[in-house]
């Protein structure tokens, strides 16, 4: 419960630095902007405002006594009612006094039915008074109220108007200005950032994503050749040149190597593809070639920048291929001259591409040896059928892929749960494997400390590379 509450402090916390934040900002530039097309003298603003200050105090004064002139007389024709009532109750009580049994007998019958009806009378002067007395009092309790509305707004005007006498700063001035242009923009603005993000997460998980996720898988191939073989991963990896072989290696990757190996660097990995190469860093790459025959040299390859990242050699024998998605690309090996043939698989015109947002897929074809990176390590999984009769199928976090063999089928299916991906845990959507194959991945999906700031732009410029495949 301590840990759950102190998450919710902690998040509650930044969202009120951010909102802070947003409002500041907003008036600052608000204000510059007034600043900048403003075209008369600030001094000369404020003394206008003062100006019209003064007008509505002078206006809502006036309104004021003349309030009050109406008040004293509603407060006068209501005590003219009272007495009128009361006058009606004393002279109805004396009449009621006269009547007596020897009066009914023996006394005058034509003064009798003369206060009877008096008494009648009385009557209906009481309720006409108490009537309009009823309306009166309605009358005085909504001039009572109108005229607190006009005291709070006399001292509203008084006290702004007192600032700015006080204050001629230009800065307070178009600050002042500022919200009040833009203070209901701001409220809609606080109330999106607030409440935005998960009311667009809740349609996504659960509106969106399971309309989406209905399709037919993407297959690039119809059967498998061969399986590639993935080598277990390790914070180094020792790789073996033979004879006639080249290692195109990144520099920062290379961590030594046999003396006996020649030497060059190679300006981009695959001249067909410059773009996708530069921006995965495969530029400027270190070629290394075993010319000597007969003997097998060797290098190591490794991360200093980073311990947590591991490498693993992914052998693809003649015929058979892999899709890889070139970011975890750290070298590849090939025969000779030869460079390893690369097929460029668009799915423009696929519902699942427009899912995920990956629009290209990269398809490496042997024979040749390339060398991956992965977070905390990388890993196999392979896809059999048992003999059950089930066709085998798994699905994996989608940041975790790093590749598959082309003839299994590949379809996005939205995340096991939705507390992982509000939380960002987990992506909104899951990448599902299904047949005989074999797919890799590593072991964790992102860097714990890439947060704030960092994360979001990470965010950014990793979604403009997935739209490529790359």
């Amino acid at each position: 419960m301590y840990i759950i509450l102190y998450r919710f402090g902690t998040w509650l916390l930044s969202k009120l630095g951010a909102a802070v934040l947003i409002v500041v900002l907003a008036l600052v530039g608000v204000g510059f902007w007034l600043y900048a097309n403003d075209q008369v003298d600030a001094e000369t603003r404020r003394l206008e405002y003062m100006d019209e200050l003064r007008d509505a105090q002078v206006e809502i004064t006036a309104q004021k006594a003349q309030l009050l002139v109406q008040l004293e007389t509603l407060r006068d024709f209501a005590q003219s009612q009272e007495d009128r009532i009361t006058q009606t109750q004393k002279i109805v009580a004396q009449l009621i006094d006269l009547r007596s049994l020897w009066e009914d007998w023996f006394g005058n019958s034509d003064q009798q039915a003369a206060n009877e009806k008096q008494i009648v009378r009385m009557g209906a002067l009481k309720l006409e008074a108490e009537g309009q007395l009823e309306d009166v009092l309605r009358t005085i309790n909504k001039a009572e109220i109108d005229l607190a509305e006009l005291d709070f707004r006399l001292s509203n005007v008084e006290q702004d108007l007192a600032s700015s006498a006080e204050s001629g700063s230009p800065v307070a001035h178009y600050l002042r200005d500022a919200w009040d242009q833009s203070k209901w923009y701001l409220l809609i603005a606080l109330v999106t950032f607030f409440v935005g993000p998960s009311v667009i997460k809740l349609l996504s998980y659960y509106l969106l994503a399971p309309f989406l996720a209905c399709g037919k898988p993407i297959t690039f191939a119809d059967k498998l050749v061969a399986y590639p073989h993935v080598r277990k991963s390790s914070v180094s990896a020792a790789v073996n040149l033979w004879p006639g072989e080249v290692l195109r290696v990144k520099e920062n990757f290379l961590q030594s190597s046999d003396e006996s190996l020649k030497r060059k660097t190679r300006l981009v990995l695959d001249w067909s593809i410059p773009f996708t190469s530069m921006a995965c860093g495969l530029t400027e790459l270190v070629e290394l070639r075993n010319d000597h025959a007969g003997d097998r040299l060797a290098s190591t390859l490794s991360n200093g920048d980073d311990p947590h990242t591991e490498l693993s050699v992914i052998e693809v024998p003649e015929g058979a291929s892999i899709i890889l998605r070139p970011s975890f690309l750290v070298g590849v090996i090939t025969k000779n001259e030869e460079k390893v043939e690369i097929r460029r698989r668009w799915a423009l015109m696929r519902w699942q591409a427009w899912i995920t947002l990956q629009f290209r897929f990269f398809e490496f074809v042997g024979p040749c040896r390339i060398v991956v990176a992965g977070s905390r390590g990388v890993r196999a999984e392979i896809l059999s059928d048992q003999g059950k009769g089930v066709r085998p199928a798994r699905r994996t976090n989608q940041l975790s892929t790093i590749g598959f063999t082309p003839n299994l089928d590949y379809l996005p299916v939205r995340a096991e749960t939705f507390w992982g991906y509000y939380r960002d845990m987990n992506p909104l959507f899951d990448d599902l494997f299904a047949g005989d194959g074999l797919f890799v991945l590593q072991e964790t999906s992102r860097d714990p400390e890439n947060s704030g700031p960092k994360r979001f732009w990470s965010t950014i410029w990793n979604s403009i590379l997935k739209v490529f495949g790359i």
